[in-house]
């Protein structure tokens, strides 16, 4: 059922100009490298690719406060062009700014922006500064274009262009096979996930004939046609839970769920910045804001809803299990990415919208602030990303040390972080919602209080080997160690703060706050029964503090003093320290029952016997004949007067058996 408002659009002619600025910015220093190389100024493409992001940041802010001065249900809008009309399909190419893609907007560009502004000071020395920038501006173009697109269509359009950049980012240095390699597995991966988002969107406008995400709302509005949807059936389920299953699909291979997150972790192939661009602050948020967006035709499913919760909560422990022994320090963040991006499946799929919305936000604080705090560790260290190999670096790096303790302390979930205000909503949220039966939620929710603790145990792990336990540094590494240049260390202090004081953006009621974020996101979903109980939220919102903090308080007695306790437990776990430290092994397990028997069939099947033997064997066949029956023919072309007398006389005998033959 609808919140009673009335949606209205409303036009405005600047919006176009969020997108295109960093399309702009994609093509000077794309053309300035393709044309100069590296005789393009550095300090010209630096200013550009920064501010074109920027520019698109102080639109959308001005977005925003033009959503907040218009009626509730008011949207701004913009109609470009006819892009797309086949038959009953009209896709027009138009931009839609309402509170929804107002936050995201104000996120990529934001977080984004901030990260261009690292990335001058990272990147400083890489002789393809101008291609790592120009790719940069494109996938804030492409995000920028998913987030705004006004039909499914054209968030497509977007939802590959990421898919696209994240492919050129990972694999930035190309010269190196294994990074080659990991850009190779995000762009395959994807487009198997993607693969199911399309059927999704073919079963969308077969049924519903609508592809606009206005004009679909409006649609599934109406009682019968929602009716329609969930009481018709498609390959045995309802035709919601169908649509809702197959455009899931597409969201666990770009946001890195349970079965495709494979590809994340090698992704941190790429250059630290677009760790924290791509895979901590945007794209990989790309599945949450589709659901998001499609909230009116989640709530007509709750099979599908608790599928998402499902995929969602199991990814937040499983990752986050993995994440306990990994001792490269962007492995670690990478699949804690993968585990918080499970929390805010498992919110969209309670029902707890806006919640999942919010953590998205707060984790692009974190999150990013982790990635560029072990980037600027990296580029202190020059190089090394072994936590084995770091210690110590708390007096040598103070801004890094003190920043990241913000983002370590938010995403552990301690009062009063932002990450604590996001995490404690969605675990309440997954305890009383009224989507789901009470034992389903009570699952969910005991097996996320299980992953924040895992959270609050790897992350306190990686801040006491990188900055608080004795330097095991290589004495010529330990001898260099400098911390980073202004334009890496600003981004940092930013992040720090946005961290720190995030979560009074919807600081919940239940501790005399407001839900601000709560309230503004309200308008954009279909309404759902309230439940729970205020007394049982403040016992479980303590309940969760306490676990983490006991976690934090346990490692960092142990790492502090006990090193010798770490290493008898993980002797004495030693089945599951191996199965974690080795991924449990899943990427060995897909290698050997779908890649290398694909690899087989395309070779022996489809290479060898349909292709070459087939296909090449039909058309050289044909040409084989043609070739010999020429042969044949020329030879009877020897020039020669008694030859073609011969053939005359022949001829003339042939002629007159048939005649004679016919009397």
């Amino acid at each position: 059922m609808e919140h009673a408002v009335h949606f209205a659009a409303v036009t405005r002619a600047y919006l176009v100009w969020i997108p295109l600025l960093p399309l702009l910015g994609f093509l000077f220093n794309g053309i300035g490298w393709i044309l100069l190389r590296e005789k393009l100024p550095r300090t010209v493409v630096n200013w550009v690719a920064c501010l074109t992001v920027a520019g698109s940041f102080v639109l959308s802010g001005r977005g925003l406060l033009d959503l907040a001065s218009l009626p509730v249900g008011s949207y701004l809008h913009q109609e470009l062009f006819d892009w797309m009309k086949v038959g009953e399909l009209s896709a027009p190419f138009g931009l839609v700014m309402d509170r929804l893609s107002a936050v995201m907007c104000l996120v990529v560009t934001g977080v984004g922006g901030l990260i261009h502004l690292y990335s001058t000071g990272y990147m400083g020395h890489d002789h393809a500064f101008a291609r790592y920038f120009a790719y940069l501006n494109l996938f804030t173009f492409a995000m920028l274009i998913l987030v705004m697109g006004a039909n499914i269509v054209l968030m497509f359009v977007g939802w590959e262009g990421v898919g696209l950049c994240s492919y050129l980012l990972i694999g930035f240095w190309y010269e190196d096979e294994e990074k080659a390699i990991a850009g190779q597995k995000a762009f395959i991966v994807n487009r198997i996930g993607d693969f199911g988002f399309l059927v999704g969107i073919f079963t969308l406008f077969l049924f519903t004939g609508q592809v606009d995400f206005y004009g679909m709302r409006a649609w599934m509005a109406e009682p019968q046609n929602a009716q329609f949807l969930t009481q018709g059936t498609l390959l045995g389920v309802s035709i919601a839970t169908f649509i809702g299953v197959a455009l899931f699909v597409g969201a666990t291979g770009k946001s890195a769920q349970i079965p495709l997150y494979v590809w994340l972790p090698d992704a941190m192939a790429g250059p630290t910045p677009v760790s924290a661009l791509i895979h901590a602050a945007t794209m990989v948020t790309a599945g949450v804001y589709m659901i998001g967006r499609m909230s009116f035709l989640y709530v007509l499913t709750p099979d599908a809803l608790a599928i998402v919760a499902g995929i969602g909560i199991a990814t937040a422990f499983f990752s986050a299990t993995i994440a306990l022994t990994q001792n490269d320090i962007k492995k670690v963040l990478a699949y804690s990415t993968v585990s918080q991006l499970g929390y805010m499946f498992t919110a969209m799929g309670v029902g707890a919208f806006a919640a999942g919305i919010f953590h998205l936000t707060t984790h692009a604080f974190f999150k990013a602030l982790l990635f560029l705090c072990a980037g600027s560790v990296i580029h202190g260290l020059s190089g090394e990303q072994d936590m084995r190999k770091m210690g110590g670096l708390a007096s040598k790096m103070p801004i890094t040390y003190k920043t990241m303790l913000a983002a370590w302390l938010a995403i552990a979930g301690i009062f009063p972080f932002s990450g604590f205000v996001s995490k404690d909503e969605i675990l309440w949220k997954a305890f009383s919602n009224s989507v789901h039966a009470a034992t389903f939620n009570t699952v969910v929710h005991i097996v996320g209080l299980v992953a924040a603790v895992l959270t609050a145990i790897y992350m306190t792990r990686l801040i006491m080997m990188t900055f608080l336990t004795k330097s095991r540094m290589a004495h010529d590494v330990e001898h260099h160690v400098h911390e980073s240049p202004w334009t890496m260390a600003v981004p940092l202090i930013i992040l720090a703060v946005l961290s720190v004081l995030g979560g009074f953006l919807n600081w919940p009621k239940a501790l005399g706050g407001n839900a601000l974020f709560e309230h503004w996101l309200d308008p954009m979903w279909p309404a759902l029964p309230e439940a729970g109980n205020p007394v049982i939220e403040y016992g479980l919102m303590a309940l969760s503090v306490a676990v983490a903090a006991a976690g934090i308080v346990v490692v960092f007695f142990l790492y502090r003093s006990h090193m010798d306790k770490i290493k008898a437990l993980s002797e004495n776990m030693h089945l599951f320290y191996q199965a974690s430290l080795n991924k449990y092994w899943v990427d060995e397990i897909y290698r050997a029952l779908i890649v290398n028997p694909l690899k087989l069939l395309s070779d022996k099947v489809f290479f060898r016997f349909v292709d070459v033997g087939i296909v090449d064997g039909t058309v050289n066949g044909v040409g084989s004949v043609t070739k010999h029956w020429a042969e044949l023919w020329k030879r009877m072309q020897s020039g020669q007067v008694q030859t073609y007398a011969l053939y005359m006389v022949l001829g003339v005998l042939l002629v007159l058996c048939i005649e004679f033959g016919l009397r």
